[in-house]
């Protein structure tokens, strides 16, 4: 087995486990954790697939495909921690104050 090819898999089983561990929690947080992990999943194995094609050379497209996907990935999670706060945020104003145990 090639070190692509176990790059190859263990891309695949990261997407598996955060794809999994996205639809059965219900936490917010843990959702946007687990969504970035397949994510990562999926980068590995794209940059994977690019010293596959051809052993001489990596092919420069998925590298920049890659590269901009992670800074995309960036600024989608930082915009759903924000969303997330604000959500919480809300149930806590609609649930009203709590009552104090003292």
């Amino acid at each position: 087995m090639s070190r692509a090819e176990l790059f190859i898999i263990v891309g695949v089983a990261l997407f598996v486990f955060g794809a999994a561990r996205m639809l059965l929690t219900g936490d917010l947080i843990r959702r946007v954790v687990a969504l970035n992990v397949a994510g990562a999943g999926v980068f590995l194995i794209l940059m994977s697939l690019a010293t596959v094609r051809d052993a001489s050379e990596p092919d420069p497209v998925l590298h920049a495909l890659v590269l901009t996907g992670i800074v995309i990935t960036v600024s989608i999670t930082g915009f759903a921690l924000a969303l997330i706060r604000r959500i919480e945020r809300t149930e806590i104003v609609r649930s009203g104050p709590r009552e104090s145990d003292g």
